[in-house]
């Protein structure tokens, strides 16, 4: 159908990052829509699996350190401050048409009593990404809270390293003053988590006030901006060792998420978002080193990576909260019909978001 082709340009793309990224919002369609899946097959997929957002923050840095590295090795003072307005207006450009739409869409969607929410969370700190920057949000626009750490990510990193080259550049190597601030921003967020520790959660409040507040969780984002780093500044060692990464990352994300773990534990409010940070990344090396794929199975992964944004900001509210309040099933045969309908839905709504509204504002940017 030439109304969901996107056409995009292969040779441009890195295939194992699209795998990544692929991974990534499949993990998460299939955690929202669980629920339908509990009808007919109640405990599916059967064994665990990383979070998917884990794995968009790490493939973020690591995309987006990339492209801060070498816009400060190669800007000059003079044109520092054009460089990073323009690192601005290409994000902002990707990200913000798509989250105001969803946003009013959420608004309305609750406000018609379409799907379930409390409509007196939604407040301007939404429009700032404010809603959950140091304490939780509940019941509207879920999905946001990722974005907020995206966001606020895209800002901070950005301002603290140019202001410390504006600063320390003729007396510190470029190299090390990132490597510096990756570091700060990774340690940082661990020991509010640690000074925060103490509080007495259940598995509700864990999740929205360790997992999903932005001063949190900004240090998931700094390991994939730690493996840019050592793509830029030691592509051999990234090279080389690739395969070796891979295996210890898969290893070490099983490890930990396998074992049932309270999440009131000490080990869940601290270090467990480090170790799944840590393990995430280093299977980046070996999905960068994967450059094409020629096959049809190929293309169908570039297509859901290239609409996954899309695919984040639709699947759960406008679609999978949608079927559970009006359209639940009544029996298993219904499941999996729901279920099905649920993924083509997805897929669908998608790309067609992506190729008549979100690529359309991204083009923006080139004029």
């Amino acid at each position: 159908m030439s109304l969901l082709k996107i056409n995009p340009d292969y040779q441009k793309r890195v295939y194992g990052l699209d795998v990544f990224r692929a991974v990534a919002i499949v993990l998460v369609v299939i955690g929202h829509g669980s629920f339908i899946v509990n009808y007919f097959a109640p405990g599916f997929p059967y064994i665990k699996f990383i979070d998917g957002v884990e794995l968009f923050f790490v493939l973020s840095g690591f995309l987006i350190g990339s492209i801060l590295i070498k816009i400060l090795e190669e800007s000059t003072d003079s044109n520092a401050l054009k460089s990073l307005s323009e690192f601005w207006k290409r994000r902002w450009y990707r990200t913000l048409p798509n989250y105001y739409l969803i946003l009013l869409v959420n608004y309305l969607l609750v406000r018609f009593e379409i799907i379930n929410g409390d409509i007196s969370q939604f407040n301007w700190k939404f429009l700032l990404f404010l809603h959950n920057f140091s304490g939780p949000f509940v019941d509207f626009f879920w999905e946001s809270w990722s974005l907020s750490i995206e966001e606020w990510f895209y800002i901070s990193f950005p301002i603290t390293l140019f202001l410390s080259l504006a600063l320390f550049k003729k007396l510190i190597p470029v190299k090390k003053i990132i490597l510096f601030w990756i570091i700060f921003f990774i340690v940082s967020p661990l020991i509010y988590r640690i000074s925060i520790s103490g509080m007495e959660v259940d598995h509700f409040w864990y999740d929205v006030n360790f997992r999903k507040v932005v001063i949190t969780r900004l240090d998931s984002i700094m390991y994939g901006v730690l493996m840019a780093w050592i793509k830029y500044y030691h592509g051999e060692w990234f090279f080389r060792y690739r395969h070796s990464m891979f295996i210890a990352g898969l290893i070490i994300i099983y490890v930990v998420i396998l074992p049932e773990k309270e999440s009131a534990s000490i080990f869940m409010k601290t270090i467990y978002f480090s170790i799944i940070g840590i393990g995430a990344s280093l299977v980046l090396p070996f999905a960068d080193s994967i450059k094409q794929s020629k096959t049809l199975f190929g293309k169908g992964v570039v297509h859901i990576s290239i609409i996954s944004y899309s695919m984040y900001l639709l699947n759960l509210a406008p679609i999978a909260q949608v079927i559970e309040k009006n359209f639940l099933p009544s029996n298993s045969i219904e499941a999996v019909f729901t279920y099905l309908i649920y993924w083509v839905l997805v897929i669908i709504l998608s790309t067609l978001l992506y190729k008549y509204f979100e690529r359309p504002m991204m083009n923006l940017r080139e004029k």
